[in-house]
């Protein structure tokens, strides 16, 4: 079984594939990856070093936007699992124009190539930030996609891909919906791996607005679990939410994180908050436990704790890393 995984050298990507190649996941042992990622500033082959020698992994440094090189990389393979993707929302409200290109065209090049060639699933790794937001209750999958940031929108619009390529070509397709990731090798301009290194380096740390946003907190173990299960059991055409179980507003994490590294809100600088911010994000997951079995297994205080401690004991990785990300 030959899978091929764009963004692979990215967080959640490499994360996939280093359980993958450690046969951790049912239905999937001994298959070959190959990573098909263009290695942009969030992206390092740092992520797979454990998996470079191993002689079911390769890497494949392209495009997705490039249909040749995915052409090239796609043939032969059975399956398609696709986490490439430009993903910051500070970012995409500053300049939206590269998450349209990737997020978009490039999803819809995937898709081609891989109804041309006969790929036999594609799973696509989408977001619950489609959704838009939401006061009470949480949303299942047959929710409307409203979303609020260019990012959103971008994801929304491949989300939309998908199922046309699904109905119009019978391409099978499925697609997961994910609540906010953590753990080790995020990239650090994210909030958790952002206000970690930054508060282990006497830094400050920007909290948005009166800090009562809500996010669910996703273990990016559970995550790729849930992505394992939808791969060999999802059906047809459907659409899975994967969350964490975990509801924190920012404040909250923000008290928790200083509370990890011994520091306290004397750090923390309240800035002015997001343009289009949405308030409150939260997936309901009963349909990926009933059809999947999907059940999140790593508790949030233990998966937190692990998280600080990884990036305080892997400087040499994040730091090099942390030049690029010149939002933070």
């Amino acid at each position: 079984m030959r899978i091929v995984v764009t963004g692979g050298a990215g967080f959640i990507g490499s994360n996939f594939v280093r359980h993958l190649l450690a046969d951790h996941y049912e239905g999937l042992e001994g298959a070959t990856a190959v990573v098909f990622d263009a290695l942009t500033y969030s992206g390092t082959l740092t992520n797979l070093t454990e998996c470079l020698d191993n002689p079911r992994f390769s890497f494949v440094h392209g495009d997705i936007r490039d249909r040749s090189a995915v052409t090239s990389a796609l043939t032969g393979a059975d399956y398609v699992v696709h986490f490439a993707a430009e993903s910051h929302v500070d970012r995409s409200v500053k300049d939206s124009a590269i998450f349209l290109e990737t997020n978009v065209v490039g999803t819809s090049v995937l898709l081609d190539v891989s109804r041309e060639i006969g790929i036999t699933r594609f799973l696509h790794v989408s977001t619950d930030e489609v959704y838009g937001t939401i006061s009470t209750g949480s949303w299942d999958e047959n929710e409307p996609l409203l979303p609020n940031s260019p990012y959103a929108a971008s994801k929304a619009g491949s989300d939309l891909i998908v199922r046309a390529y699904h109905q119009t070509h019978h391409l099978d397709t499925v697609t997961t919906r994910c609540s906010n990731n953590y753990g080790s090798h995020q990239f650090p301009e994210k909030v958790i791996p952002l206000f970690v290194t930054n508060l282990i380096d006497g830094l400050t740390v920007p909290l948005y607005g009166d800090g009562l946003n809500v996010r669910d907190w996703l273990h990016v173990d559970d995550h790729c679990r849930g992505i394992a299960l939808a791969l060999v059991k999802g059906r047809a055409g459907e659409i899975y939410n994967i969350g964490g179980g975990t509801e924190l507003t920012n404040k909250a994490l923000t008290e928790l994180l200083l509370d990890a590294t011994g520091t306290d809100w004397s750090r923390v600088t309240h800035v002015e908050d997001r343009k289009g911010h949405d308030l409150r994000y939260s997936v309901d997951i009963s349909k990926a436990t009933a059809e999947l079995g999907y059940v999140p297994q790593v508790d949030f205080a233990e998966g937190l704790h692990d998280t600080v401690e990884w990036f305080r004991t892997h400087r040499e990785w994040w730091e090099p890393l942390k030049e690029r990300a010149t939002l933070a």
